[in-house]
């Protein structure tokens, strides 16, 4: 597979992502029976999977999203976390579920957590459809997780390398 001159192989194909978003709209059915539940996108890796999130999970839920970078046009994270944009509403009180696309070192969600938190949301979990565990230098808690991946660069579904291949049906690695 080649979009605009890399090679691609695919690591997870669209059928296994919908299967697993599935289930993970079921585990998150039976952990937030009642309250408000905010489902928070992490800008913009994860907003395929934020979309296809909602669709599957059955109880009300209320989206907002927030954008940090730590990447940039590089393969590998700065180390440096900014905000590019702020929740739109107050989350006090409510249930907060963070949706990323990706965990790696676990930096950018650290921040993010620690900036939410201070919100005093009712409760503070996060989904994140990969986890590259083997690229973690300060721990982070993820709640749900859809797949556990090796340390390689994916692209597809959201993900992307300098703005390219987010509308990739399947997650592939970058040669």
């Amino acid at each position: 597979m080649q979009e605009t001159g890399r090679s691609l192989r695919v690591l997870i194909t669209e059928r296994e992502i919908q299967q697993r978003v599935r289930e993970l709209a079921e585990a998150i059915d039976r952990d937030y029976p009642e309250g408000i539940l905010y489902l928070v996108g992490v800008l913009k890796g994860a907003a395929i999977f934020l979309a296809d999130l909602v669709r599957a999970v059955r109880r009300p839920v209320r989206l907002d999203f927030i954008g940090i970078s730590s990447y940039g046009a590089a393969k590998t994270s700065s180390g440096e976390v900014r905000l590019t944009k702020d929740l739109d509403v107050s989350i006090a009180g409510a249930h907060v579920l963070v949706v990323e696309d990706i965990v790696d070192t676990g930096l950018t969600l650290r921040y993010l957590l620690r900036l939410l938190s201070s919100r005093q949301p009712r409760s503070l979990r996060v989904v994140a459809l990969l986890d590259k565990r083997e690229r973690r230098v300060c721990e982070v808690p993820v709640d749900y997780v859809g797949f556990v991946i090796p340390d390689q660069f994916v692209v597809g579904y959201g993900l992307d390398y300098a703005e390219d291949y987010r509308g990739l049906r399947d997650i592939c690695v970058l040669e």
